[in-house]
């Protein structure tokens, strides 16, 4: 039966200290080690310092990574003060896999087949061929597993404060490099409240980590125990699933539509799964076969010619 169906909603301010700002440069052309800006004290002095940390060929890049962390901080601070939001909704149900399927109760007696894909190449000779489903207990083992369904997303006026409302304009005005600032800032605020949400999940809601203890950077480094494999991402490649995901939590209920191919709406949104197993890793599908093909579409009940479209990065 279903354990809990839950929305949370947390202020801008709530979810900055888990935002990965690896990530936000990254997004930005900028190598891993300019992220360490982030972990400077905010005194000039200090930030002058982490300048000249680095070679003198690299400091002008320095300097760029930290008037962006700067312009970043004080566009965070400002849609923090404007109220904005951002939302998590999640709900915990019993399940147990089927092979390579999920079979969630969505708590009216029927059970949601969430069809998923198997690893196709490994690292290492000996690693095992992974699927999500491994993780989740066979059915007819006894007692059912539990598995997690999530969406996440920052408050769409976000996005749309360069774009469609001009009562914004007064914020930073209509250059486009505060465009992308807005636009990767709420990338990362969606992402951030996701990496909240789990948390609070472990701890409290699901419980089954209440003892955790770990400090921010650990926990962006996903050294807790589960994951949270995102819709889109190597392990849960077909973006079509956010139908099926959708059908069991209610997007629209955080504000979040899908498009016809089932992209998110506002892009800067997040859905996927969230598993228990101690032994739970993250892994990429990889590239798949026809046969493969043939097999998930069945499972999936729809056709080869739709899915391909979705798997397009995935088949030979």
């Amino acid at each position: 039966m279903m354990v809990g169906l839950r929305t949370l909603t947390y202020a801008v301010h709530d979810v900055v200290p888990y935002v990965s700002w690896v990530y936000f440069f990254h997004a930005w052309g900028f190598p891993p080690r300019f992220s360490s800006v982030s972990g400077v004290h905010g005194c000039e002095g200090c930030r002058r310092g982490w300048v000249e940390s680095f070679a003198e060929g690299d400091r002008v890049r320095a300097e760029q990574a930290l008037q962006l962390y700067r312009d970043a901080l004080g566009m965070l601070s400002d849609l923090d003060g404007d109220g904005y939001k951002t939302r998590a909704r999640f709900g915990l149900f019993s399940a147990v896999s089927d092979g390579d399927d999920v079979l969630v109760d969505r708590g009216d007696g029927e059970r949601v087949r969430i069809a998923l894909l198997r690893q196709q190449r490994v690292l290492h000779v000996g690693d095992p061929y992974l699927c999500l489903s491994d993780f989740v207990r066979p059915v007819g083992m006894g007692e059912e597993d539990t598995i997690g369904v999530f969406v996440a997303a920052a408050d769409r006026d976000i996005e749309r404060l360069y774009t469609e409302d001009e009562r914004f304009a007064h914020l930073y005005g209509a250059d486009e490099y505060r465009h992308m600032l807005c636009v990767t800032l709420a990338d990362r605020l969606a992402e951030a409240t996701a990496e909240l949400m789990h948390l609070e999940v472990r701890r409290n809601f699901w419980g089954y980590a209440a003892d955790e203890d770990l400090a921010i950077g650990d926990l962006l480094q996903e050294r807790f125990v589960g994951i949270r494999p995102a819709v889109g991402y190597p392990s849960l490649p077909d973006q079509s699933l956010n139908f099926v995901l959708d059908g069991l939590i209610d997007f629209s209920s955080i504000g979040v539509g899908l498009t016809c191919n089932g992209a998110m709406q506002p892009h800067a949104s997040v859905s996927g799964l969230l598993l228990s197993h101690p032994e739970a890793r993250h892994f990429s599908v990889g590239v798949i076969g026809e046969d493969q093909l043939e097999n998930y579409a069945q499972r999936r009940g729809m056709s080869v010619a739709e899915l391909r479209k979705f798997l397009a990065g995935n088949i030979k």
